[in-house]
């Protein structure tokens, strides 16, 4: 059975210096904060082009204190994709803001901006809740649409989130994904682009405020030390043994892993254009960390049979997101939205996403397309 995401190779390429880096750690006992990251923290902010960079927990915590820095509290608005990963819509909910959960883009799977106006206009004219913020989620590895996403922040005075939990590494223009919000975030959970061995999550701003709020509400509301608690607060911290396995895959994802996975993705779409499925949508300008390779099937399409078929063949498959947001049993009461998010509603019908990763071999790649292939004759 071939790997989703093979970690077990990456460490495999990697062990030498991933286990000096852990015996490190260990042996200095420095088990939390310390230089290890501090000096992770510098080399993010580093590669993304920002001022401050604060390390966290996790990626879903990594909102939550974006959140919690912006002073977000019930009976504001926070708009959401409906087509993503729970914690996005999660975080403003457990702060008791309202999701608004707005359809995406048929083609890149983001937040469509059109859509995204539609809605805030919904909520003004509704007058129950305030607009205060956009979470703009950078899904599967591609950035979303920044320029449109942030012409409409500007004109209603809404603040910008970026979630990179998936598009770390990601670029519009040459400008990398965690640098377009007001506040960006992302994840270091083990399969992301970027990932660490447990896990992990970081918060990337040139706001000078919001960094030190972050730092304070990471730490208890830490004041001038930790005994000094100013605010009422999270512990939220990323661990040393984390941060110096991060610094190391960071520089392998910088050297070579980054350029990898992008020559895997045009592997796949060079071989797997068909009229029975649709491969991803790269628009010009943008880069993609491909966090997953995911196919749109035709309608009509069994995914359940396609995905058995790949299984029996050796090849692990997964589907993200069987269910939209708005269908969470969690949220019914809590989030709302203002129209069917039909593009939201097919996509979960229709996706299948298939292995995904920087270490793919040739020979992989062609028995994951071959099978394909031959599910549809």
């Amino acid at each position: 059975m071939l790997e989703f995401r093979d970690l077990k190779k990456q460490y495999a390429c990697l062990k030498d210096d991933i286990d000096s880096a852990i015996a490190k750690v260990c042996s200095s006992a420095h088990f939390i904060g310390g230089s290890e990251v501090s000096e992770l923290e510098a080399d993010l902010a580093s590669y993304i082009g920002v001022k401050h960079c604060i390390s966290c927990a996790n990626g879903t915590e990594a909102i939550t204190l974006a959140l919690m820095a912006w002073g977000i509290k019930p009976r504001d608005a926070v708009f959401v994709p409906d087509f993503t990963f729970f914690a996005s819509a999660e975080a403003p909910a457990l702060i008791g803001a309202t999701p608004v959960l707005v359809d995406v883009d048929q083609n890149t799977f983001n937040i469509d901006p059109q859509k995204l106006e539609q809605a805030i206009l919904a909520v003004l004219e509704e007058g129950e809740l305030k607009p205060k913020a956009v979470i703009a989620v950078d899904l599967f590895g591609l950035p979303a649409n920044y320029a449109a996403i942030r012409e409409i922040c500007s004109r209603f005075n809404l603040l910008l989130l970026e979630d990179a939990a998936q598009g770390f590494g990601g670029a519009i223009d040459k400008q990398r994904a965690c640098s377009f919000g007001d506040i960006s975030t992302t994840s270091f959970f083990p399969a992301k682009p970027l990932g660490c061995y447990g896990d992990g999550g970081a918060i990337f701003t040139d706001n000078d405020e919001w960094a030190s709020l972050i730092r304070s509400f990471a730490v208890h509301g830490k004041g001038s030390m930790k005994y000094d608690n100013v605010r009422i607060g999270v512990n939220s911290r990323l661990d040393s043994i984390q941060a110096a396995i991060l610094k190391v895959k960071l520089r392998a994802f910088k050297d070579f892993e980054l350029n990898a996975v992008n020559k895997v993705a045009e592997y796949y779409t060079r071989a797997l254009k068909n009229t029975l499925f649709e491969v991803p949508f790269v628009p010009g300008g943008y880069f993609s960390s491909w966090a997953q390779y995911t196919l749109r099937l035709s309608e009509g399409v069994n995914r359940d049979d396609l995905q058995v078929y790949l299984r029996e063949n050796g090849i692990p498959s997964m589907v993200y997101y069987p269910k939209p947001l708005a269908a969470q049993s969690a949220l019914q009461g809590i989030a709302k939205k203002y129209a069917e998010n039909e593009v939201t509603a097919s996509l979960c019908k229709r996706v299948v996403s298939i292995p995904m990763h920087p270490y793919l071999e040739v020979e992989e790649m062609d028995q994951i397309i071959c099978s394909i292939k031959n599910f549809f004759i």
